[in-house]
């Protein structure tokens, strides 16, 4: 339940929130979670790009990772891109992007510009835990995840006003945490 003081901060935003980090480190968790608290709207990045990609293909939902394995990375990453912008472009709302977006210049440029950036990490061990439990079709990943951690490090790091390392707190507790942030200092 949204206290007043969180509502205030949320009502003051002139940009969203965009939370950023590798897949399974709670960003589709925290987020509506954080939008709740702060009365505003949420939206998944992966989860709009699938809904879209889907209609325009005339098919059955899908998510994300399967849009992936059928088009290649390049294309979703341009169509990542749109989604990024068009969820940056509305009022402001908590945006849980793809765990890649932080490989795209212009995804980068996109949140660095329109967004206050929140890099949600975990340690190496409870995201591949959490990569075991997760039922979500997801691609498998053509390279080791720690090097792909490592390769994307700098990338979120870059764009973090705020990290926050999510392998000991609950979602509840992360967007808590977050709703009490003075987004406008």
């Amino acid at each position: 339940m949204a206290d007043g003081a969180a509502l205030e901060r949320g009502q003051a935003l002139a940009r969203s929130i965009a939370l950023i980090g590798p897949r399974c480190a709670g960003k589709s968790s925290v987020g509506p979670l954080l939008a709740e608290l702060l009365g505003l709207s949420f939206l998944d990045t992966d989860v709009e790009l699938a809904r879209r990609w889907a209609a325009a293909q005339g098919c059955d939902p899908l998510s994300a990772g399967e849009v992936l394995a059928l088009i290649g990375v390049p294309a979703f990453r341009c169509l990542e891109r749109d989604e990024v912008e068009r969820a940056l472009s509305g009022p402001p709302r908590v945006v849980a992007t793809g765990g890649g977006c932080v490989e795209t210049a212009g995804v980068r440029e996109l949140l660095r510009a329109r967004a206050h950036v929140v890099w949600l990490h975990a340690p190496l061990e409870v995201l591949e835990a959490r990569l075991a439990a997760d039922p979500a079709p997801r691609p498998a990943l053509d390279v080791d995840l720690a090097d792909l951690l490592e390769r994307r490090r700098a990338g979120y790091a870059d764009l973090a006003r705020i990290d926050l390392d999510s392998g000991q707190s609950s979602a509840a507790q992360l967007a808590t945490r977050l709703a009490q942030l003075d987004w406008l200092a």
